[in-house]
């Protein structure tokens, strides 16, 4: 079941399920859910490695952050990844997936995300590759997806990937949990 805005606002207020939360999402909510920001940039290069027990992502490089940077163009064929500025903190009762804003597709903006899982801790990172024919100006600080959270029913299993405080990659090759 989806949660609904009355309840997931009291689980900001009481539980601290998202922090910084912009004032439009405090006060006016759209939808069932909330949309988060865009606050850092970064882009990846060399190489990465997905083993059976082990991995290693692409170094990355900060592009752009918010309260330093205005603006990021993405040009055809630019591929980013982007953390937002809210943290959540997922109860093991709630399970968090991630919708695009509109405007991207509409903008040949391709978006990447995945589930977030019970007592998952952190910032959110996500992708975006420009698979259309213009740039794409993003203002850091703009609303760039729509989170839902959805009650899990029966029980959950908590995260333990490594991914947890919203780091973007890996420090060289690590053992997988």
């Amino acid at each position: 079941m989806i949660v609904g805005i009355d309840e997931l606002l009291r689980l900001v207020k009481e539980k601290n399920l998202v922090e910084n939360l912009s004032e439009r999402e405090l006060k006016t909510p759209e939808g069932a859910g909330f949309d988060l920001r865009i606050g850092e940039i970064y882009s990846i290069d060399g190489h990465g490695f997905l083993g059976v027990d082990e991995r290693s992502t692409a170094d990355s490089k900060l592009l752009a952050k918010i309260g330093r940077d205005k603006n990021f163009i993405l040009k055809p064929g630019d591929f980013v990844l982007m953390k937002t500025i809210e943290k959540v903190n997922l109860p093991n009762d709630l399970l968090m997936l991630t919708f695009p804003r509109s405007t991207l597709y509409r903008s040949g903006v391709l978006f990447l995300a995945t589930q977030c899982a019970p007592s998952y801790s952190g910032e959110m990172v996500y992708a975006l590759k420009n698979v259309g024919n213009v740039n794409f100006q993003l203002e850091l600080g703009a609303r760039i997806v729509h989170v839902v959270f959805l009650k899990i029913s029966g029980k959950g299993s908590p995260y333990r990937g490594q991914w947890q405080g919203g780091r973007v990659t890996t420090n060289g090759k690590e053992k997988q949990i």
